[in-house]
């Protein structure tokens, strides 16, 4: 069994109830469970801390992509696996081209922060060289665990390369998608895995905001209803959706969200607040 966490199914606008876009999934019993983050938005940690996790706890972090709402707190989680962890613990960073930059750059503007914590702390002296970064395209991704994790390239141009990724473990498959239109690329990925986690925005409603801006997001996302179909290609059991624009009212059912992807998807769909949490069991 492989467990999906909503950690944050927000939007790039702040929101009082929903943290950035972040995505826990987990697999395997106690200490030997291993915990993949997929992305890294605004309060992550705070939600990791709800469910009893914390950045020590990490098996990696996976990129979906650089836009700044999925990568606000990468920052946060860097700092402080390096200060909670009482031995050099590598944090294993993945993402597309161009995350190791994004990295060098997050670390060289905590410099400061670095040195005075050396000077304070003699034990952290090992400072940031334990961060392991691993830039992909496409196929399985080595990360020494008993998950299986693969990506392929998804399609959010401008926003270029981007990325999905495929955990298996114990017979079951869950796909991870940022932003992204349908592509070749998350079909193959998607192909006879159990669920898959999906990024939406409302095309109908932010189509009739007259604001250039909202409308330049329409031609680089998927809508509930192509969320669907790229599920349905994949022939996958679970379609859930999170990254909600315009936000879904908190404690919302979502039902008019669920309905739109229906008359395309005849599996189960699930969304709900931050915290929401999807058991899926192999087949």
């Amino acid at each position: 069994m492989i467990t999906i966490t909503l950690l944050g199914t927000g939007s790039p606008m702040p929101s009082p109830d929903r943290a950035g876009p972040a995505t826990l999934i987990s697999a395997g019993e106690g200490a030997a469970a291993e915990h993949y983050l997929v992305d890294a938005g605004r309060g992550v940690l705070m939600r990791l801390a709800a469910v009893g996790l914390g950045a020590p706890n990490l098996s990696a972090v996976l990129l979906t992509h650089l836009h700044s709402d999925h990568i606000t707190d990468l920052n946060d989680v860097i700092t402080t696996r390096w200060v909670m962890t009482f031995e050099p613990t590598p944090l294993t960073i993945v993402g597309p081209v161009g995350t190791r930059q994004v990295v060098d750059h997050i670390v060289a503007s905590l410099e400061p922060d670095i040195g005075y914590r050396i000077d304070h702390h003699e034990d952290l002296a090992y400072g940031f060289t334990n961060i392991d970064v691993i830039e992909v395209e496409t196929g399985e991704i080595d990360l020494g665990g008993a998950v299986k994790v693969s990506c392929a390239p998804t399609d959010h141009k401008p926003v270029h390369p981007t990325v999905a990724f495929r955990f298996d473990h114990g017979g079951a498959s869950i796909v991870a998608a940022g932003d992204t239109v349908p592509c070749a690329g998350l079909d193959d990925l998607c192909a006879g895995a159990n669920a898959l986690v999906h990024t939406v925005i409302r095309k109908d409603i932010i189509a009739n905001v007259p604001m250039q801006r909202l409308q330049d997001t329409l031609d680089y996302h998927s809508s509930p209803e192509e969320a669907a179909q790229t599920a349905t290609r994949g022939g996958v059991d679970t379609l859930v959706y999170t990254h909600y624009v315009p936000p879904i009212p908190t404690g919302g059912d979502g039902a008019d969200w669920k309905a739109l992807g229906a008359e395309h998807f005849a599996g189960t769909i699930e969304l709900g607040d931050d915290l929401h949490r999807i058991e899926v069991k192999g087949s």
